[in-house]
């Protein structure tokens, strides 16, 4: 067969292999990279990009077609379906943040304080108004760290989907939101664990569908960090006694420990979630001088989530192309 002036798209395997089928008209096509390729021990694929318009003899591989226009061809030394990275996962973050998890869970069942299990109870019940009003008032720093724990699986769910989501080893995200609403950082961690990058691609039509428009939504994120302002604000003019009041309850009561070292563990753990959202959005250049603002408890990560740029923008968005 006879090419005329066939380009070189990409190409980083050994051999071409002469059985594989050409499929001008597949939708799972996708542009190739123009940047250099990576030597990798996996199998490969090799585009050509071909003039339909050049003659071809009857015993040619590849049937002539007289349309003008441009053909891209791609040949693989193995089935796309069998086509896998075989790479071995670096298990050390994984089994680090396991520990973490088995440690605080061991710590929060058997070692942490559990004086005043009768006021821990009474507490919850009125945090929740199940009491009515009965005279007594409650810790302005403890309400306001309450009602923050409340908007934290919103500030998570908007930083973990969809550039959170784990695709290697296909864990869904989700399940483990819903258990933070009441879990917290104790529920977070084993996705933590079991997350594996980078995220699956995004369809543009899936941005207009719930969750992912209501995320990310800039209304959404006024409202959040609005809420959070005002709730540190209010624990923030609390007087002296308020806080060591605050500092009292920590040292007795197993409720306010535990809820304590959960707002800290996921204070410490947003800038990485912030870091993931911004490369994946292609932002950090831009972005970067936030990474330190998001150390800000609960306002830092609060703050880029209202200026960070909507995914519609980003090319993370990759629907098939079709074939030119």
């Amino acid at each position: 067969m006879l090419l005329a002036k066939p380009n070189l798209i990409s190409c980083n395997f050994p051999t071409l292999n002469s059985r594989t089928s050409l499929h001008p008209h597949n939708p799972k096509l996708t542009r190739v990279s123009l940047s250099p390729p990576i030597p990798s021990p996996s199998p490969s694929r090799c585009c050509f990009k071909v003039p339909l318009h050049a003659k071809t003899n009857s015993n040619a591989p590849f049937p002539a077609s007289r349309k003008m226009g441009l053909l891209h061809v791609c040949h693989t030394s193995k089935k796309e379906t069998d086509i896998e990275t075989t790479q071995g996962r670096d298990w050390t973050t994984s089994i680090l943040l396991f520990f973490l998890w088995a440690a605080l869970m061991y710590y929060v069942f058997f070692l942490s304080p559990d004086q005043t299990p009768t006021r821990d109870l009474y507490f919850l019940k009125k945090l929740l108004n199940l009491k009515g009003d009965d005279g007594f008032r409650m810790n302005e720093v403890l309400v306001s760290m309450w009602y923050i724990m409340g908007l934290r699986p919103l500030a998570y769910s908007m930083l973990l989907l969809p550039t959170g989501r784990s695709s290697e080893s296909k864990i869904p995200v989700w399940p483990f939101l819903i258990l933070s609403c009441f879990g917290g950082v104790y529920a977070l961690l084993p996705y933590f664990v079991l997350w594996k990058p980078p995220a699956p691609p995004v369809e543009e039509t899936q941005l207009k569908t719930w969750p992912l428009n209501f995320l990310e939504s800039k209304v959404t994120a006024v409202i959040s960090l609005a809420a959070g302002i005002g709730l540190i604000t209010y624990a923030g003019l609390s007087g002296d006694d308020v806080w060591k009041e605050f500092y009292q309850y920590f040292r007795e009561s197993k409720f306010i420990h535990i809820m304590t070292i959960d707002f800290t563990l996921l204070s410490t753990l947003a800038p990485f979630w912030v870091y993931n959202d911004m490369t994946t959005r292609k932002w950090f250049d831009k972005g970067s001088r936030l990474l330190p603002v998001s150390l800000i408890p609960f306002l830092g990560p609060g703050l880029y989530l209202l200026l960070r740029p909507s995914l519609s923008t980003m090319a993370i968005s990759q629907t098939p192309v079709e074939p030119e």
